[in-house]
């Protein structure tokens, strides 16, 4: 297992962040549906399998098999552009813009959305036979979470907002983590182990990820589940897209900048940059 030094991994989070802000429209939409579809399809196999066994520990650890394939596939969250495309702005690179970075996440929602939304009706179908009758003890199960994750939260007003937002940043620090340390290695088994660990965690931990949600709550308003859009915009995928971007970017984009990068000539006087490696 290859292993790269901080000041290594932390450079190439900074290239891969340049080349999402310059890659052309349709190659990150593309890209970005398949993640959404990819990760979504994951969310549905580890209900799946919590449903069938009774044990929620069970499809954490296997939930992770989504992020792992659309990572090695190159496609792009936008939890992991939330972190990696800032630093791209903040390192100065040239051409790089605050408008290259907004269009970035902006481009890699809607692909998300779109490769979720997919996958929800797919899935949605599937549990009511072509929605000719009630939905399976799956779909059901999707319709309460949807259910809980929105009028739950509501029903604490202030405080529940606060506790979604809360678990918004909670989960991107333990997702960004996963797509950084996808970095630390160089071999397909390192990068697996080093992905598997936080994503892992952010699943058993009920954290609020934003595009698992856009699977998870448009699942439930196809299956008939007793909340609406605005319950769902309002009281879930708006405060933790939110969320996403602050626990992402301050406790792992900038905090690994900060350490690694900023600090390097200081560390390293009368040494040479370490050379940019692609991403």
């Amino acid at each position: 297992m290859s292993y790269l030094a901080p000041s290594e991994f932390v450079t190439k989070m900074v290239d891969a962040g340049e080349s999402k802000i310059f890659m052309s429209t349709r190659d990150t939409i593309i890209r970005a549906y398949m993640a959404g579809a990819i990760l979504t399809l994951a969310a549905w196999f580890a209900v799946t399998i919590n449903v069938n066994t009774g044990q929620p520990l069970v499809g954490a650890l296997l939930f992770p098999v989504g992020f792992v394939m659309l990572y090695l596939l190159g496609f792009d969250l936008l939890t992991g552009v939330f972190v990696l495309s800032p630093l791209a702005l903040i390192d100065k690179r040239p051409g790089v813009t605050l408008g290259g970075v907004l269009r970035n996440w902006g481009l890699v929602f809607v692909g998300n959305f779109a490769g979720a939304f997919t996958v929800a009706f797919m899935m949605a179908f599937v549990t009511t036979f072509g929605f000719t009758q009630a939905p399976d003890k799956v779909g059901t199960a999707i319709g309460i979470i949807g259910e809980s994750r929105t009028l739950g939260y509501a029903a604490h007003g202030a405080a529940g907002m606060a506790t979604l937002f809360l678990r918004g940043m909670l989960c991107n620090w333990m997702v960004s983590t996963g797509v950084v340390g996808a970095m630390i290695s160089t071999s397909v088994s390192g990068k697996v182990i080093a992905m598997w660990m936080p994503i892992m965690v952010f699943f058993y931990m009920v954290f609020e990820h934003s595009v698992v949600n856009m699977f998870l709550f448009p699942s439930g308003l196809l299956l008939g589940a007793k909340f609406s859009i605005i319950d769902y915009l309002i009281w879930n995928e708006i405060p933790t897209v939110l969320g996403n971007l602050v626990g992402g970017l301050a406790f792992t984009g900038m905090t690994l900048y900060a350490t690694h990068v900023l600090t390097l000539p200081k560390r390293q006087a009368g040494k040479p940059a370490p050379t940019r490696v692609a991403a």
